[in-house]
């Protein structure tokens, strides 16, 4: 004990003693079995390693966030404690006269005692998921609490090693979600789209029907219900999903002056198709998984749009359009983000199948290991001339990246598609590495990329699937692709 004061504030050090001896002399019914397991488990991570992997396969993909959130916070506390903790207090560990040998480890820890490193990456990872999903993270607490607990219980750290452990994981999760939120706002830059001076301002929202898909992504409808009271007070909010959502657009923007819309990009889609048949301005209010036309627009929460809205600030941008669409009438198709054939709406086509039986995340690997096992390349042809292609990708506007599936854009207003060809031959997996590989504007027996106004499909075998901005339909035997220029006005703040 006197070596241990000359390292150890004196008080602090018979407070973490007399906690300690207190522990050890106590008898907890049924911990002598299970909490020492439960310290084992979590080392090297592998405890919450296993339970990331059982919210990723089991829970929605807002749970798959933030199991990954949970993930990286353990990542920043256990690499904090392993290269500065451990090595800034040099503390030995307590000595284990009056714990119980059944609770003893059968390998005791040879590193310095502060911190605790199972301490951090239990709080790290417990915090991160529930900064992110509370849900999950009230699952979690109590199992973070007893491992944290489970150290002190076998005698490997005093009670101010875990509480100092614990405090570190808490903050690492903070950190963790502070540098996501600085990387989405990064990610989220407007463009240079053209203004749309002819906007109505609604300082109040009178005129303004915004239409939730309840069953999009993370949509909140409770949360934008209090902005809207709180900023728009006037605007009208109805709730749908499913098979009323196209019809609900419709109506809403057929009797008011901007429609609005909460969802991801397909839902979007939806709303910028009856925006453009009513002829109003579209609100998009980002509540889906990804938000891709969202944060390419520069909208970086419902915030920024009840802003634009109330100032009457919009931009034009251009729309996508494949002819015909896939309804029966004919009609075009139209996509804000991305139209492809092949490999990706085959992978679609199979996850949209699957995930209501098996989970959205064992889906999508499966569908995965189907499209790369068995799939053939499509024959078509393009512009003229025949063509097999394992995916043919057109953007709505220039993207940055190389390769057939790119990631962002800086403007919605330029008016071109941008189209990347995969070509036939060979396996799928080779034959898509080398695409990713080729350079975003390149020629190759591989990938082609180039910017046109527009292209036609013909030739396209029965029973081929296209994808645009995430919905998935059969394709017609011809198509043409071809973009609008400022064909939809969309509200974005200054």
């Amino acid at each position: 004990m006197a070596d241990q004061e000359l390292t150890w504030p004196a008080a602090l050090a018979r407070w973490d003693r007399r906690l300690f001896d207190a522990v050890a002399q106590r008898h907890w019914p049924g911990a002598d079995r299970v909490l020492p397991r439960l310290g084992r488990a979590a080392n090297h991570g592998v405890l919450w390693g296993g339970a990331a992997l059982a919210i990723g396969v089991f829970g929605s993909a807002g749970a798959r966030k933030a199991a990954v959130r949970g993930a990286a916070s353990l990542a920043l506390a256990s690499s904090t404690i392993n290269t500065i903790g451990k090595w800034s207090v040099r503390r030995r560990r307590p000595l284990l006269a009056g714990v119980p040998a059944v609770r003893q480890l059968s390998v005791q820890p040879t590193t310095t005692s502060f911190p605790s490193g199972h301490s951090a990456s239990a709080f790290a990872f417990a915090t991160g998921v529930a900064l992110a999903s509370p849900g999950w993270g009230a699952v979690l607490a109590p199992v973070a609490a007893s491992v944290a607990f489970s150290r002190v219980y076998t005698g490997v750290h005093y009670p101010s090693d875990v509480a100092a452990g614990a405090a570190l994981g808490v903050g690492a999760a903070f950190v963790v979600r502070r540098l996501a939120r600085d990387a989405q706002e990064a990610r989220v830059v407007a463009g240079d789209e053209r203004p749309a001076p002819g906007a109505p301002a609604l300082p109040d929202g009178s005129g303004l029907t915004v239409v939730v898909n309840t069953g999009s992504g993370t949509a909140g409808a409770a949360g934008l219900d209090d902005v809207l009271r709180r900023r728009l007070p006037k605007a009208e909010l109805i709730e749908c999903a499913g098979e009323d959502l196209v019809a609900t657009l419709a109506d809403a923007a057929s009797r008011s002056s901007v429609l609005g819309v909460c969802g991801g990009d397909g839902t979007i889609n939806a709303a910028a198709g009856a925006a453009l048949r009513a002829g109003v301005p579209l609100a998009v209010f980002p509540g889906g998984t990804l938000n891709h036309f969202a944060m390419d627009l520069g909208l970086a929460g419902v915030e920024d749009t009840c802003a634009a809205v109330a100032e009457g600030h919009a931009v034009r941008v251009g729309v996508g359009r494949f002819t015909p669409g896939p309804g029966p009438d004919g009609e075009p198709g139209h996509f804000l983000n991305t139209f492809s054939i092949g490999a990706y709406p085959e992978l679609l086509g199979h996850r949209l199948r699957w995930a209501p039986r098996i989970g959205g995340g064992p889906a999508a690997l499966l569908a995965s290991w189907k499209v790369l096992r068995a799939q053939r390349p499509v024959r078509l042809r393009l512009a003229g001339r025949p063509r097999s292609v394992w995916l043919l990708f057109a953007g709505n506007g220039t993207y940055h990246g190389t390769g057939p599936t790119p990631r962002r854009r800086d403007s919605l207003g330029e008016g071109l598609l941008d189209l990347r060809v995969v070509y036939g031959g060979g396996r799928p997996g080779p034959r898509l590495l080398a695409a990713a590989l080729a350079g975003p504007l390149s020629k190759s027996p591989v990938h082609a990329a180039t910017h046109l106004r527009s292209l036609r499909i013909a030739d396209v075998p029965d029973g081929t699937p296209l994808a645009y901005d995430g919905e998935y339909a059969d394709a017609p035997s011809r198509l043409v692709l071809d973009v609008l220029p400022d064909a939809l006005t969309v509200y974005r703040p200054r």
